[in-house]
């Protein structure tokens, strides 16, 4: 482990501090999206897990900071965060592009000797699918697909002020995800559990499935009613995924 930063607390938020913890959960937010966004977890799984959520470049109290439209460079960023966190068993969830970008982490863990426990990618299709994104368009149509995945709180997308003070964070989001690319052939060691929804617009079954090909360790997928954001939609049952992975699920509770 490298010596903490202090640059570090502006990536990453303990909204439920734990004093005593047994593993990790790194949380990495959608397109557009801030830590925030993870609360709910660290409500759910404290104090027994140290729920670090990250806040990305360019939103909230971030938003003066530049953000990265670049993929590689952010994963590059947030490794060496993460790698300066103290020892703990370490597992991703990833929601959308925080699903691909918590791919490309465990990527350079896995380099360095320090692979991940296990990578919850959460509705994103597998790295090696590709789809245009909308990074080049009007803001307006942005906002429009904003709108439609309903993934901010609907008091900001009923504000246009505040979803165009949003924009320069969405628009180098879809960028970095547009211009991501990821052979088929590249794999990580990590045991990987996709969470998809049966009616994501983002990402269909197949899509989903194939980050089979990614892992060389086993591969779960868990399929729940709902669109592009299921996991707030069906958050109890996410939950308790997430709750039998840390053994912190109460006696005779089922998914």
């Amino acid at each position: 482990m490298s010596q903490p930063s202090p640059g570090d607390e502006l990536w990453c938020r303990r909204f439920h501090p734990a004093k005593d913890p047994a593993a990790r959960l790194v949380c990495l937010p959608h397109a557009g999206g801030s830590a925030s966004y993870f609360l709910p977890v660290a409500a759910a799984l404290s104090p027994d897990v140290d729920v670090l959520a990250i806040q990305y470049p360019g939103r909230q109290d971030r938003r003066s900071e530049q953000p990265i439209d670049d993929l590689a460079i952010l994963a590059d960023r947030l490794h060496a965060v993460i790698r300066r966190q103290p020892e703990l068993p370490l597992t991703f969830l990833g929601h959308s592009l925080g699903a691909t970008l918590a791919f490309e982490v465990t990527r350079r863990l896995e380099a360095d000797g320090h692979p991940p426990v296990r990578l919850f990618a959460s509705g994103r299709r597998a790295p090696s699918t590709h789809r245009d994104e909308i990074s080049h368009r009007t803001d307006e149509a942005i906002m429009a697909e904003v709108r439609r995945l309903s993934g901010t709180a609907s008091t900001l997308l009923a504000d246009d002020e505040m979803m165009r003070a949003a924009m320069p964070a969405l628009r180098a989001d879809y960028k970095a995800a547009e211009t991501y690319r990821c052979a088929p052939d590249v794999t990580v060691t990590c045991p990987i559990t996709v969470l998809t929804g049966d009616s994501d617009p983002k990402t269909t079954l197949d899509e989903a499935k194939a980050w089979s090909l990614h892992t060389t360790g086993s591969f779960d997928l868990r399929v729940f009613a709902g669109g592009h954001f299921f996991i707030s939609d069906r958050s109890k049952e996410v939950m308790q995924v997430l709750k039998q992975h840390f053994g912190t699920e109460a006696p005779g509770a089922t998914a």
